[in-house]
């Protein structure tokens, strides 16, 4: 009898995958175990196995769809078995029931009719979606859900977000019911409280589709590239957003004495390679600096969930990597507690899967502080974006020669490195940051010091 194979789920905040590959074709043979696809979560790259063996019937769903985790995404069975005989039947673990159509397959019709659930139901929506719609002010009520069972997920929100709102349009969207235009008035298509007068009362309105450009080329002379937004770019574009519309975020800058780093660098690279420290960067040794010194100041290691600010009691280091598919946080877990050989280790070992594809889920959440390293791009000082809901970020820049007044008078020319300490004023005020801040520089100046704690 044929069975389906579905998208499986991956961690508990992965709400769909995008399919990037299919390995297997119809009319293939497949074992249990075999990759018949290849996915993308918001974070990675994952090999989805097939769970059963015998003979792909049909490919559910093109390279490049968005599907619901736990959702069918193929069948496979007897050669000649006919796929439309294959009701829904979805796990027990699924979130979707298998009295329910699933979501919108491709011309297989028995197998999941494509049609549109009515968000309003006893299912509701999910805790992201949910926080999403409040930060973007997006009625729940007029939106279309497309996930199991009913409920609307974090995707059904995006699409029906525009451009942002000032907060008196937002608290005006969410009392009235009213999906707010797709664009106003305000500076960049900022959406006015003076154009919800506007807004549609109901139905989604897909925020790429109403605010599309013109077709490529039609206003522009010479070759013009369209690139979808999807996958990690889509979701770091909608966070930063959510970042910087549901934040209120303070920049503070600093420059570090980094004659110790400097120092402490060279005499790594040029010891014994049996100690294995050669590979100990200026970055790994400013992340445990500030591993150190959030230790000191719990206040920074921590969540602020509106209602609450949570303090963790473990460093949980994120670090902001550029890779191929875009900008990916892996964490260094208990950063604190690791010497700075394990961390330089944990470090480079989470890059190297992030730059592959291979991290996983839970190598790309639970972060409580982040640390972005744009120096050797010669930068000296930026804003970093908080990662939400994370107090605080640092943001490091590159080492350069500052002047430096003596004692004596006399000027001498040291090299400093670059810190800026991005706060969430909602949840800590500014002197305690430039505590914080200075506390980290002093560190770093006498990294040397610190290592012998």
């Amino acid at each position: 009898m044929a069975s389906q194979v579905v998208m499986p789920k991956q961690g508990n905040s992965v709400e769909s995958c995008i399919i990037v590959e299919w390995k297997k074709k119809v009319g293939d043979t497949v074992a249990v175990g075999e990759v018949i696809c290849a996915a993308e979560t918001d974070k990675s790259t994952i090999d989805v196995e097939s769970t059963a063996a015998g003979t792909v019937l049909a490919l559910l769903y093109e390279e490049g769809s968005d599907v619901p985790v736990m959702l069918p995404i193929a069948v496979v069975g007897e050669p000649g078995e006919k796929a439309e005989e294959v009701g829904p039947e979805v796990p027990a673990s699924s979130d979707a029931a298998p009295s329910e159509p699933v979501a919108a397959p491709k011309d297989v019709a028995a197998v999941a009719p494509a049609a549109a659930v009515s968000a309003v139901s006893a299912n509701g929506a999910s805790p992201r979606a949910r926080n999403l719609a409040d930060s973007l002010g997006v009625p729940l009520a007029a939106l279309s859900a497309t996930g199991p069972k009913g409920r609307i997920i974090e995707r059904d929100v995006v699409n029906a977000a525009g451009q942002p709102l000032s907060p008196a349009a937002k608290a005006a969207a969410l009392a009235s019911g009213q999906l707010p235009p797709a664009s106003g008035s305000g500076i960049g298509g900022r959406v006015l409280a003076a154009d919800m007068g506007d807004a549609p009362a109901a139905a989604s309105t897909v925020a790429a589709e109403s605010v599309a450009p013109t077709a490529a080329g039609s206003d522009f002379p010479g070759p013009v590239t369209e690139i979808p937004v999807k996958g990690v770019r889509k979701v770091t574009a909608r966070r930063m957003m959510e970042s910087i519309h549901g934040t209120c975020q303070l920049t503070l800058h600093a420059f570090a004495d980094a004659s110790a780093l400097k120092k402490l660098r060279a005499g790594f690279k040029a010891s014994n390679p049996d100690l294995g420290l050669t590979k100990i960067t200026i970055n790994d040794l400013v992340l445990f600096a500030v591993a150190r010194t959030l230790v000191q100041f719990p206040e920074f290691n921590a969540h602020f969930l509106g209602d609450k600010i949570v303090q963790f009691g473990q460093v949980h280091l994120g670090m902001a990597t550029d890779t191929p598919r875009g900008l990916l946080v892996p964490v260094i877990r208990d950063a604190a507690k690791l010497s700075l050989s394990d961390l330089s280790a944990t470090a480079k070992r989470l890059a190297v899967s992030c730059m592959e594809g291979n991290a996983t889920p839970d190598d790309l959440t639970g972060s409580t502080f982040t640390v972005s390293n744009v120096g050797s791009f010669g930068i000296e000082a930026f804003t970093p974006v908080l990662n939400v809901p994370e107090v605080a970020i640092l943001g490091v820049g590159g080492i350069a020669l500052k002047p430096v007044e003596g004692k004596d008078g006399s000027v001498s020319f040291v090299p400093h490195i670059g810190l800026s300490l991005t706060i969430d004023h909602q949840a800590v005020d500014g002197a305690p940051g430039a505590r914080f801040l200075q506390a980290l520089s002093m560190n770093i100046a006498a990294i040397d010091l610190l290592l012998a704690k």
